[in-house]
């Protein structure tokens, strides 16, 4: 079981700014209401009920709540997601808008069959909303690539890749390492 001490301090920090609650508060909260005994989606409802009014993006800050809160009470294992795989996730800040860097993006990863010695499953597919841009990939092995590609200010923008469905924790450093490794072409 994860401890305490495996919440990063980072995290429960950007918590707290964003919030204007202590962690130690939000951690009290949340054992007044039982959250130990709960399942995440019951834990997240709590911390977006709680969330303050003000805060932006609000149920992304109470995910963030909650995945925290499960991590220092050792109720979930950092990198596993609530169905029990595991994630890994890096991300770039490209110095253009959001198709500039898809399009960027879909030329460092054009003829590639391949990621981290893993076939593709099928073709990429590509998608996009007024906000976002989307590349998402399946892997022979039962995971999954989702990169997310959404504007900053200035005219850039972040692209973050998800892998998702990982069997174990192990499998985290080095995934993040070959993300990183096509971030750093972008």
């Amino acid at each position: 079981m994860a401890e305490a001490s495996d919440v990063r301090q980072a995290s429960t920090a950007g918590i707290e700014r964003a919030s204007g609650i202590s962690w130690d508060e939000w951690v009290a909260l949340l054992d007044e209401a039982g959250a130990e005994k709960l399942k995440h989606a019951q834990i997240a409802e709590i911390t977006y009920r709680e969330m303050p009014e003000h805060v932006s993006s609000r149920g992304w800050w109470a995910q963030g709540v909650a995945i925290a809160y499960q991590h220092h009470k050792g109720l979930r294992i950092p990198g596993r997601s609530s169905t029990g795989d595991f994630a890994a996730s890096a991300s770039k800040t490209y110095p253009g808008d959001k198709d500039a860097a898809l399009t960027r993006w879909q030329q460092v990863v054009e003829g590639q069959d391949s990621f981290g010695g893993v076939p593709l499953e099928e073709a990429p597919t590509t998608s996009a909303t007024e906000k976002w841009r989307y590349w998402r990939a399946k892997l022979a092995d039962g995971t999954r690539v989702a990169v997310t590609i959404s504007d900053k200010p200035g005219g850039k923008s972040t692209v973050a890749v998800q892998h998702s469905k990982l069997a174990s924790a192990d499998q985290i450093t080095t995934w993040k390492s070959v993300w990183k490794e096509v971030l750093a072409q972008l």
